[in-house]
């Protein structure tokens, strides 16, 4: 059995003063993200918008209590970005069968 957390997360970004500094500060966090915790994660939408983010992160694991900590963690290293305040975040446990 496998569980897939998926996390919505909402963010802003009130540094960002064109679309360039946000394609910055983005790709930085989702490649930080990506090669510290080897999760999958991508911008999902608000692409024209220079102080809004919109992120998916997704996890495979063992159980949804290893999941769910997983999670947890990148929520703690999103909430210490200093270019990125976490506006929303919305997890999800899908069970794999």
């Amino acid at each position: 059995m496998a569980i897939v957390g998926v996390a919505l997360v909402e963010l802003h970004l009130p540094e960002a003063r064109s679309l360039k500094d946000k394609r910055r500060i983005i790709k930085s966090l989702i490649e930080r993200l990506h090669h510290k915790h080897r999760i999958s994660i991508g911008e999902t939408d608000h692409h024209d918008l220079h102080q809004r983010a919109q992120i998916v992160l997704a996890a495979v694991a063992r159980n949804e209590h290893d999941a769910d900590r997983i999670l947890e963690t990148l929520r703690s290293e999103l909430e210490q970005q200093p270019d990125a305040v976490i506006a929303s975040f919305h997890p999800e446990m899908i069970d794999l069968v």
